[in-house]
């Protein structure tokens, strides 16, 4: 099979664990037969710099004549003076709309060679645990109306969430159909007891649930699902709720498998194309240092297999090589725990895994 991949690196660590990724892609493509193409596309801070805007029209057209995208991360302090329709960010929000990316699945999951480096305790996540979050991506209050204007105190700022039936309708389908995939459980999201958005939300996922009686259904407020996340996380099998809920209560749950620098995540929509990446940021901090964690983003790689091109096989391949990986005691920094090995590098990461591979 030959596959045409759009490769948005961005910025900071971008390009360091987007280049991680392909070489992994790529030794699967020589093992299985496959012909992966890369075509490499500006988005964020490096497209201010080189074109003036975050996300240039080429960018959008290059990723739509592909067959799926690899996204690295935007962002930097070398562009916070830039107002905020010129942001970094800002792209994020425009290619997924661009691709009709209505849904973010992240899934959670803590490796066992990895339980010391999570800050729960033992008790805690001794049994393990693995969840999907599925956020909705293209509603809410990162998509509303937004201004500035007099308010009671003069001067204010808004942002407006507001979600329509059928956007809730379509993230609650995918939602219910990953819970039929795996253990049929499904908890819903939101803050019905005070947002009007949220009380239709869970009106509407009520009506969605009868339409899955196999699915164990229920509701949760966001400030609890916080609290539930962190005191017994292996309560959860498929968690659904909104734009803003799931950035927040996404980055909580990488936190607790020790790493964010471990989550890959999904964004999908109608059509098979997607656009996979970490949900780290850019870590300019470290970046081009050579100490970055590719793992998350080799795994992202291994859902676009999964997701986009129905090869299961392949992924299953990555995702082994992975745990193999970490199994055998290997550590970036960020994921060193209390293991008394040194840490290794982003390319000695990724060389481990191709031998694994």
């Amino acid at each position: 099979m030959e596959y045409n991949i759009a490769l948005l690196k961005g910025d900071g660590i971008g390009p360091e664990i987007v280049d991680s990724a392909v070489a992994v892609l790529e030794k699967v493509a020589d093992k299985f037969g496959h012909k992966f193409n890369f075509t490499p596309y500006l988005i964020g801070g490096c497209a201010i710099d080189a074109a003036g805007m975050p996300l240039p029209q080429e960018t959008i057209d290059g990723c739509l004549a592909s067959d799926s995208v690899l996204l690295g991360a935007v962002g930097g302090p070398q562009w916070d003076d830039q107002p905020g329709e010129r942001r970094p960010e800002k792209a994020l929000l425009g290619i997924r709309s661009a691709l009709g990316l209505y849904t973010n699945l992240r899934p959670a999951r803590l490796y066992p060679a990895l339980r010391s480096a999570s800050p729960l305790k033992d008790e805690i996540v001794g049994k393990g645990f693995d969840l999907m979050i599925v956020r909705e991506l293209t509603g809410g209050i990162y998509f509303g109306d937004r201004g500035y204007r007099d308010g009671k105190y003069g001067r204010e700022a808004f942002d407006t969430e507001a979600y329509s039936v059928t956007e809730i309708e379509r993230i609650g389908r995918v939602a219910f159909d990953s819970a039929m995939k795996r253990s049929k459980r499904l908890c819903s999201i939101d803050k019905a007891n005070v947002l009007e958005s949220s009380r239709l939300w869970r009106k509407v996922m009520h009506e969605l649930s009868v339409e899955y009686p196999e699915v164990a259904y229920t509701d949760m407020f966001v400030d609890n699902a916080a609290m539930q996340l962190v005191r017994d996380p292996s309560q959860f099998d498929v968690i659904v709720t909104s734009n803003m809920f799931g950035d927040i209560l996404s980055d909580e749950a990488s936190q607790i498998t020790g790493s964010i620098g471990m989550l890959a995540s999904a964004s999908l929509g109608a059509s098979t194309r997607g656009m996979y990446e970490p949900i780290h940021g850019s870590a300019p901090d470290i970046a081009g240092q050579n100490k970055a964690n590719p793992l998350a983003t080799i795994l992202s790689g291994a859902m676009m297999l999964r997701y986009s091109f129905s090869l299961s096989a392949e992924a299953d391949c990555i995702e082994d090589a992975v745990n193999s990986v970490l199994n055998k005691g290997y550590r970036t920094a960020d994921i060193i725990g209390d293991s008394t090995a040194s840490p290794i590098s982003c390319t000695e990461m990724t060389d481990k895994v191709l031998s694994e591979l």
